[in-house]
């Protein structure tokens, strides 16, 4: 299959890019830069020059493959409503471009949205995006939902909000930056709320199956553990970069989150039952507190010069019985 991937070269999709291409797949990744494109050639991709604002380019990379999967989201944190309308106007473009032909469209969306509108609950994949919302998120799961009405394969994955692995770039990996630069760990309240969470390669994993078979209409979660309580990763942090943890009332969240200040204190428990019925998915990389216990990023903050307790350097190669397929693949950055 000749799967058309945006974000191709992110933390998820350059996983998703080698789960591709190791699986016997032709990728084709959307590139906005001169380092983008040399990284796609490196993993062995084909380039598609072009960005989400550049719905033309967008219909063109689409038209020419066999099945598309959409990761890329802007990184302007600043105006997330506008990152959304941009999400929204690149998944229709994509599905305009395979309207009628059965392909596939796969579509990332975010646990976290379960919090929003079914708060206290167990986020199930049978909790539908609210009919009519302009949400971020939420409005390119109903753009999905549209477009599978209109011969298109179309499906979500919604990931959870603690993506980890090696080279983070996620959230998880901004709450480290967070303590190393404030010297102390935090969560909000008494931390026993709660975030899923997913192995990069194990997300990777299930975006492949999913543009395989995953059936129109479908909502799939990207969720290996349902949820992990923000006070266990703040002490994990805190332990490993040796600073303080402290709890944080809601008013001083703002300061030490910044942007992640509305999204730390969520409860966001969900489930993936239903994904690995349906997509016989089954998460096999390491959880998420072990492998924040072995991640090297540690001994580079300067909160934690003596971490001479840290194990080799991973570089950026899956943890054994993760992804033997990817091994030798080059390193995507």
């Amino acid at each position: 299959m000749r799967v058309f991937v945006t974000g191709a070269t992110g933390y998820i999709g350059s996983a998703v890019v080698r789960e591709l291409i190791a699986t016997g797949h032709e990728v084709v990744g959307l590139a906005r830069s001169d380092t983008a494109a040399a990284a796609l050639t490196t993993a062995g991709a084909a380039v598609h020059r072009g960005c989400l604002g550049d719905l033309d380019s967008l219909r063109t990379g689409a038209a020419a493959a066999d099945g598309v999967i959409h990761l890329a989201f802007s990184r302007d944190v600043s105006d997330y409503v506008d990152a959304g309308k941009l999400d929204v106007g690149a998944v229709e473009a994509l599905g305009a471009a395979l309207a009628g032909t059965g392909k596939p469209l796969v579509v990332t969306s975010a646990t976290l949205l379960l919090a929003m509108v079914a708060p206290g609950c167990r986020g199930t994949e049978e909790v539908p995006p609210v009919p009519g919302s302009t949400a971020p998120r939420i409005a390119a799961e109903n753009a999905v939902m549209a477009l599978a009405e209109q011969g298109v394969r179309a499906s979500v994955v919604r990931l959870a909000p603690a993506v980890h692995g090696e080279g983070g770039r996620g959230l998880i990996s901004r709450l480290v930056d967070l303590a190393c630069e404030r010297g102390v760990s935090a969560y909000v309240g008494d931390g026993t709320n709660r975030w899923p969470a997913v192995h990069r390669w194990d997300a990777a994993r299930l975006f492949r199956l999913a543009v395989e078979t995953a059936p129109a209409r479908s909502i799939l979660h990207g969720v290996a553990e349902e949820g992990v309580p923000l006070r266990a990763i703040a002490e994990v942090i805190g332990r490993r970069l040796r600073v303080p943890v402290v709890s944080l009332t809601p008013d001083e969240a703002g300061c030490h989150f910044e942007f992640l200040a509305d999204l730390v204190p969520l409860d966001n428990l969900a489930s993936s039952d239903l994904t690995r019925q349906r997509l016989g998915w089954s998460p096999r990389c390491p959880a998420l507190l072990p492998d924040l216990e072995a991640d090297p990023r540690f001994a580079t903050c300067a909160s934690a010069p003596e971490a001479t307790d840290d194990p080799a350097p991973r570089g950026d190669q899956p943890a054994p019985g993760c992804c033997p397929a990817m091994a030798e693949q080059p390193t995507l950055g």
